[in-house]
């Protein structure tokens, strides 16, 4: 009996298909109190990590707020409105800024740890594909994340604050509180660090199949109408320029993220192509086994009838 052809991952460039092994898993599978207490461990590393770089950012949160109000003191020098200020409005606000510079600062310098131990709980109930999938997500997700807060820095927030101060006049007196001050900038470097995950998430949705460059490529003009949108939502400030900046990187990844999407559907169509010859070529084999089987029981059957008719013949003579 012919035995059917086995259907095998494809092996392309950069293994487009590959089968998943469930032997990989066993090994890692453990009792739920178990998994219970590997959280708490997980957890425990991770906050004391926190802990750590909050002290650390809280001992230099002068230093790193120093650097925050550069791009606000560049502008007061540009604008001549005498000499540097910041004030506040309470006896505690000073403290409490330093203590959220302190947080999320400590926040940032933690993350890779952090991470590390949310990587560590997770990965063993992951195939091995799936781990460098998510190492690679990972790592760029915090790239461009990065990538978008210096953008912001650099790019966003002088052109903002210089719009902003702007209506200052001899009548009306520019009075920047510390917290709002912090906030807004915070909020900026956010919003510009998530608007930069937008090619990871593109590529992530093409990879799942949810989207291809054909239909990225078609949406593209209602794009530019949506990152406005988006753009006027997440700056925290209502003027446009902020608007416009942060609606013209959103563009420009959108548009690349489509080249992305264009080598991730190529692949993709390739792997599906190869696998629908190889199945088309295993259903064929398997079709002939039939038909060998087929007449084999045909000629089994014509020989039995050959034997029937010759025995009838001995009997009669």
């Amino acid at each position: 009996m012919a035995k059917p052809a086995r259907k095998e991952p494809v092996e392309d460039d950069e293994d487009v298909v590959e089968e998943k092994n469930p032997a990989e898993l066993e090994g890692s599978r453990m009792p739920f109190l178990s998994h219970l207490k590997e959280l708490k461990v997980r957890v425990r590393n991770a906050a004391l990590f926190f802990t750590l770089a909050f002290g650390v950012s809280f001992w230099f949160a002068g230093p790193i707020f120093s650097w925050i109000k550069q791009p606000l003191w560049d502008v007061w020098d540009e604008t001549k409105f005498g000499p540097r200020h910041l004030a506040f409005g309470n006896l505690t606000e000073p403290f409490w800024v330093d203590m959220s510079v302190a947080l999320w600062a400590g926040i940032f310098i933690a993350s890779p740890f952090i991470f590390h131990q949310i990587w560590k709980f997770v990965a063993p109930g992951l195939y091995k594909r799936e781990r460098r999938m998510g190492v690679a997500f990972a790592f760029f997700s915090g790239i461009f994340f990065v990538a978008g807060a210096l953008f912001c820095y650099y790019f966003v927030l002088h052109n903002l604050y210089k719009f902003l101060l702007s209506y200052a006049n001899k009548e009306t007196l520019a009075m920047v509180m510390l917290q709002d001050y912090l906030d807004l900038t915070r909020n900026m470097m956010l919003a510009f660090g998530a608007v930069f995950e937008l090619p990871i998430l593109i590529y992530f949705l093409a990879m799942v199949g949810l989207v291809t460059h054909r239909g990225l490529w078609k949406f593209n003009r209602w794009f530019v109408v949506i990152a406005f949108i988006v753009g006027a939502i997440l700056t925290p400030s209502p003027d446009v320029v902020s608007q416009i900046m942060m609606a013209t990187p959103m563009i420009l990844l959108y548009n690349a993220s489509i080249l992305l999407a264009w080598r991730v559907t190529v692949k993709r169509e390739k792997a599906d192509k190869i696998l629908k010859a190889r199945e088309a070529v295993a259903d064929e084999a398997e079709r002939a086994a039939a038909r060998e089987r087929k007449a084999a029981k045909a000629a089994q059957a014509d020989d039995e009838v050959d034997e029937d008719e010759d025995e009838d013949e001995e009997r009669d003579d």
